[in-house]
């Protein structure tokens, strides 16, 4: 992975399908935050696809990569979930799910030709979705009045403050990241845009994508 503090994930979701030897292959690709989140995904292509053969999936979740787990889904073994998740891998993505759902096209492929086609069914998947990186970044609050809360984010985002969102209530509150070497400057900024009256809150750190 690319370190303890950004990886890369899928930018969204995305479906990708090739045509070996008469036999389909669909790739569906998507971001899944935990295990069960990646095992509904799997589960929903067999649903939806419930006539097709087989449903080989791979899936790799954390910051750390940590937790990987690959399904052949009746395919010989080490054919299909295996070169699945070396794909996944081998492109440094986690937090992500890839499910290939294979129609047979009645043409065997061999041990060789069933890795390179559910390997390239989801290579197809990953360049369809697209990757991000996402970040640890340091989290804050900030109180204003609604009068002075648009010009305020304006200003944050001009100086690549993330502004996660905004709540309104009897005044105003905006939700915060930035890199942690970043921390320290974010009251002077603070100060800055709002002639001293401002500070910020730290309410901890979250992983945002970029």
């Amino acid at each position: 992975m690319t370190g303890t503090s950004t990886y890369l994930t899928v930018a969204g979701p995305a479906t990708a399908e090739i045509e070996v030897k008469r036999s389909r292959f669909l790739c569906r690709v998507e971001p899944v935050r935990d295990e069960d989140a990646a095992r509904a995904v799997v589960d929903e292509e067999r649903r939806r696809y419930w006539d097709a053969r087989h449903h080989c999936s791979a899936f790799v979740l954390g910051p750390d990569a940590a937790l990987q787990r690959s399904n052949d889904d009746g395919e010989p073994a080490g054919t299909a979930g295996a070169p699945m998740l070396e794909v996944l891998r081998g492109r440094e993505v986690s937090d992500v799910v890839a499910v290939v759902t294979r129609w047979f096209g009645g043409i065997l492929l061999g041990a060789g030709g069933l890795v390179r086609a559910y390997s390239d069914a989801v290579r197809a998947g990953l360049d369809e979705a697209g990757l991000r990186e996402r970040r640890l970044l340091q989290m804050f609050d900030v109180s204003v009045s609604h009068a002075e809360a648009g010009r305020l984010e304006n200003g944050l985002r001009g100086q690549g403050v993330v502004v996660r969102g905004v709540d309104y209530a009897a005044r105003a509150t905006l939700h915060l990241a930035v890199p942690a070497p970043e921390a320290a400057r974010l009251p002077r900024l603070l100060a800055e845009l709002s002639g001293g009256e401002l500070e910020p809150t730290p309410t901890g750190t979250g992983w945002v994508d970029g």
